[in-house]
């Protein structure tokens, strides 16, 4: 099982990156998630092409479970999460992958931001987006027991969806 986790906060090494790779490890304890951190990346997002930002698409296509993670901002998801969406392709780009969308923010205002911003777009690229999505307060998330608790309660539906996924996907 290849499980990533997709972070589009423009601080490098940010508390996004954390709830994230927890809720990853959360779903699958077993496997070590590969980070993708897309500030890294910086300007080469804008341009079609760059090797490092294919390589990092191959990766998030080819996995089963992805944990696609932004802060809050304007009341939806970075631009440079979005950045990254485009470039996959529209309808198959991610297909056969378990998306996970996430997000963190400073109050519950926004606690359906994704769902109803974040998921729609992982479904138009190909994604299978049948976990609900997670909002997180970005104070408190490594002590109030949210992402146990979601952990515990999708992990055996994230397996069995995720590995059904790709299998479908390769027959």
């Amino acid at each position: 099982m290849t499980v990533t986790v997709v972070v589009g906060n423009p601080k490098p090494a940010s508390r996004t990156l954390t709830a994230a790779t927890l809720v990853a490890r959360g779903l699958r304890p077993e496997v070590e998630p590969t980070v993708i951190d897309l500030v890294e990346f910086g300007p080469a997002l804008l341009s079609w092409g760059d090797p490092a930002v294919a390589d990092a698409v191959r990766a998030v296509a080819g996995s089963e479970l992805v944990v696609f993670a932004s802060p809050t901002f304007k009341a939806t998801y970075t631009g440079l999460l979005k950045l990254f969406l485009e470039q996959f392709e529209g309808g198959t780009g991610l297909e056969g992958v378990l998306a996970v969308p996430m997000m963190l923010g400073a109050g519950p205002a926004h606690a359906l931001a994704p769902d109803l911003l974040l998921k729609p777009v992982l479904v138009e690229i190909g994604a299978t987006a049948a976990l609900p999505g997670l909002y997180l307060s970005d104070r408190t998330f490594t002590e109030d027991g949210v992402i146990d608790r979601y952990s515990g309660r999708w992990r055996s539906v994230a397996q069995a969806l995720a590995h059904s996924s790709k299998a479908a996907n390769h027959a």
